[in-house]
């Protein structure tokens, strides 16, 4: 059986053009205190910015409206750990299509409530997100809704490439970008992009060390399951699937390495990006940076670019940790 095609920046330019009424050109800003501490240039790519908070509002819109423009849609299904479950209920909402969502039932329940809030029906019955994954696919077929599956998609995979677009067109020799990884979509996404337009930049992963499927599926040679166990990075929970067609396939082909960090450093990050940047993000956000604090001698006068993914945070705690 042949494998999907790929795809690459010609599909990343057309989700570029979809969604633009609908996403935002997010800022890239420079970061002062982190600049100094690795002798570099180190600017932040502010996804908190987009209207659900999160770079992954980029995939869905893609991918919901490629399905409007193939016929009638009479509702969507998705499975998440949160953000992109968020950006599908956000969507649908603004495009007037039914969402059922369904969640891990370890979830934080501020993040049940805000989908909630969305309008989507949400489903918490799921032990894990594999779980969570196979029981919207299934909807789907039932209802003939479009499953928009948190990465191993194309068009979701082209919606969050058009970050590696803005990248290139915001940033001169780039010499690096550095992006948090768990399924694979986000940096799958930007590293097809950079690579084609940019083939001389790094293209970096950075797993939590609790988190870090990707990294064992590369090393292994296939994608490999992975227990999902607390951490602060919640949006970095989950592995690549058994079935992935796209996200593993890609990683191999533009990704130039994968490094991990450690809960302390995550959370030293996060702190340092409320007092020094002012931003108040999740855990999984703040891993690029934790990455390039721990390899800090590495970037000395280098432009590097860190994704700051997104701030589902508990208004209460300003923690991303499960409850």
């Amino acid at each position: 059986m042949d494998e999907p095609v790929l795809p690459g920046l010609q599909s990343i330019r057309a989700a570029q053009q979809r969604v633009a009424p609908h996403v935002r050109h997010t800022s890239t800003s420079r970061t002062a205190w982190l600049s100094e501490v690795t002798g570099g240039d180190v600017h932040l790519k502010l996804e908190i910015e987009q209207p659900t908070g999160s770079f992954k509002v980029r995939g869905a819109c893609n991918a919901i409206l490629a399905a409007r423009e193939s016929g009638y849609l009479p509702g969507v299904t998705t499975a998440s750990t949160g953000n992109h479950a968020r950006a599908v209920a956000y969507l649908g909402r603004r495009f007037d299509v039914p969402v059922t969502a369904y969640v891990a039932a370890s979830l934080p329940a501020y993040r049940v409530r805000a989908l909630e809030e969305l309008g989507a029906t949400v489903d918490v019955s799921s032990k894990d997100q594999g779980e969570a994954i196979d029981a919207a696919r299934q909807l789907a077929a039932e209802r003939g809704y479009a499953f928009v599956p948190p990465f191993d998609h194309p068009d979701v995979i082209s919606g969050q490439g058009t970050i590696g677009v803005e990248l290139c067109d915001d940033l001169d020799a780039l010499d690096a970008v550095v992006v948090p990884v768990s399924g694979g979509g986000l940096i799958s996404g930007i590293g097809l992009a950079v690579k084609a337009i940019r083939p001389e930049t790094l293209v970096i992963g950075v797993c939590a060390d609790r988190a870090d499927a990707m990294l064992r599926s590369l090393r292994a040679g296939h994608p490999v399951p992975v227990p999902e166990v607390e951490t602060i990075a919640t949006s970095l929970l989950g592995d690549l699937g058994s079935d992935n067609d796209y996200t593993f396939r890609i990683a191999s082909q533009v990704v130039d390495e994968i490094g991990t960090v450690s809960e302390e450093q995550m959370q030293e990050a996060l702190d340092l990006l409320s007092t020094e940047d002012g931003l108040a993000v999740e855990g999984a956000a703040a891993a690029s940076v934790a990455l390039l604090r721990a390899t800090a001698d590495r970037w000395h006068g280098k432009r590097v670019a860190a994704l700051i993914t997104g701030n589902a945070v508990d208004p209460g705690t300003r923690s991303d940790v499960p409850k």
